[in-house]
């Protein structure tokens, strides 16, 4: 679902926030592909998901990102989009790669990078991951206005905004029941 997003999100030329966003952009401005640049990116966020949160956290993460990044080059392939408006591929991205993402992290894993730092302090504070990542996205949204059109990247901030609403509101530590 994730990978499905980011290729209904880099079709309409959109961005996104966290490793995923700064992925985005190096792949636009360098020209090389989403899923080696986004795999390369998360590399260094395993210590901290080894370390804080456990083994099986950091290894589930890194299948996780492998996967994505394995999907996003081959789901083009297979599947394409023509183009649609930005604010309709922006709704549509936030709810399939939001759904994606809240499976990721209801099964204990994320999609790295800030994905790692937001659970990380969802479990130990219980301030929302959504409403954490949001925050980093504006960071990247901000650098996003300096490279591509600032009308892509309002689009791209209501896609961004959808996500971490599915998560801030569905992602709830009262709401797993422990076997």
């Amino acid at each position: 679902m994730c990978a499905f997003g980011v290729m209904i999100l880099t079709g309409a030329g959109l961005v996104t926030g966290q490793t995923a966003g700064l992925a985005v952009l190096i792949a636009y401005t360098m020209g090389w592909g989403f899923g080696p640049v986004f795999f390369v990116i998360n590399l260094p966020f395993y210590w901290l998901a080894w370390r804080q949160i456990g083994a099986a956290f950091a290894i589930k993460t890194f299948i996780a990102v492998a996967l994505i990044s394995g999907f996003s080059m081959i789901i083009p392939w297979l599947i394409s989009i023509n183009p649609v408006h930005p604010a309709v591929a922006s709704v549509l991205f936030g709810m399939v790669a939001g759904a994606g993402l809240l499976a990721i992290f209801r099964h204990r894993a994320s999609l790295g990078g800030i994905g790692i730092l937001a659970y990380w302090l969802q479990e130990r504070t219980g301030f929302p991951a959504g409403w954490v990542q949001f925050g980093f996205d504006l960071v990247v949204f901000a650098v996003a206005m300096t490279l591509l059109e600032p009308i892509l990247v309002l689009w791209s901030l209501l896609g961004a905004l959808v996500l971490n609403a599915i998560i801030a509101i569905n992602h709830r530590r009262d709401r797993y029941i422990a076997v």
